[in-house]
């Protein structure tokens, strides 16, 4: 069973045709509709998609709507690319909320939930590659010589996009030194002392508690900022 609208399609598209017209301001629309304490935002959401898609966006679904996870990738690469903020993405894809986008985004960053989408024809899901200091930097250069296009990049490499995507990231801050193969470094596991041992693996749980910790204050920001979008 689809969701009920909070807001008709006619009263959306009546709302865009005053805003587009000059006829209202969006914090006007937002007071004679009563849309709420973030209503200016909401009137700038429908405009948005319906200069983009038409009337159509405005549909009622007849279910929630889902979307695979190929399709929900493909938005954050895009995004990643630089081909459009979350807002513009989510009106190009007719997705509801720029919140959603975010989430999405979030979410693979950190492996979370799209991570076991994996065929091998997409770069941004590819086997990362084993490579040498001076092959990392012929990566990234190429890189940049093509106009910082990290899936063509990868695609042309065979390589993993969100690997490539960080050799890029620390060449642009820290140069050659930031493409340096930094693991190895540690002693061997064979070489610990017990006591040693135990300090690493604590200092290992503390930094994945940290971690998650990151993560659910992120996700419960998205989740906010959806609830204010809505």
């Amino acid at each position: 069973m689809g969701r009920k609208q909070k807001y008709s399609k006619d009263l959306k598209i009546e709302i865009c045709k005053k805003y587009i017209s000059g006829e209202k301001s969006a914090k006007e629309l937002s007071n004679i509709y009563d849309l709420g304490r973030y209503g200016d935002n909401l009137v700038f959401t429908w405009v948005e998609q319906y200069v983009k898609n038409g009337s159509s966006i405005f549909e009622e679904k007849q279910r929630n709507t889902s979307y695979s996870k190929e399709f929900k990738i493909n938005v954050v690469i895009d995004y990643l690319s630089g081909k459009g903020s979350a807002r513009e993405l989510a009106n190009k894809y007719g997705i509801p909320s720029k919140a959603t986008v975010l989430k999405w985004i979030l979410k693979y960053n950190n492996h979370i939930e799209l991570k076991d989408y994996t065929p091998q024809s997409e770069v941004y899901m590819a086997t990362k590659l084993k490579t040498t200091l001076e092959e990392r930097v012929e990566v990234v250069k190429y890189c940049l010589d093509h106009n910082r296009d990290i899936k063509g990049t990868a695609a042309h490499f065979n390589g993993n996009y969100a690997q490539i995507y960080q050799w890029v990231r620390k060449y642009e801050k820290f140069g050659e030194e930031g493409l340096k193969d930094k693991r190895g470094r540690k002693k061997p596991e064979t070489e610990l002392t017990e006591i040693e041992k135990a300090q690493r693996r604590i200092a290992q749980l503390e930094a994945e508690v940290e971690r998650q910790k990151k993560i659910n204050e992120l996700l419960k920001k998205v989740d906010a900022l959806e609830r204010k979008l809505l």
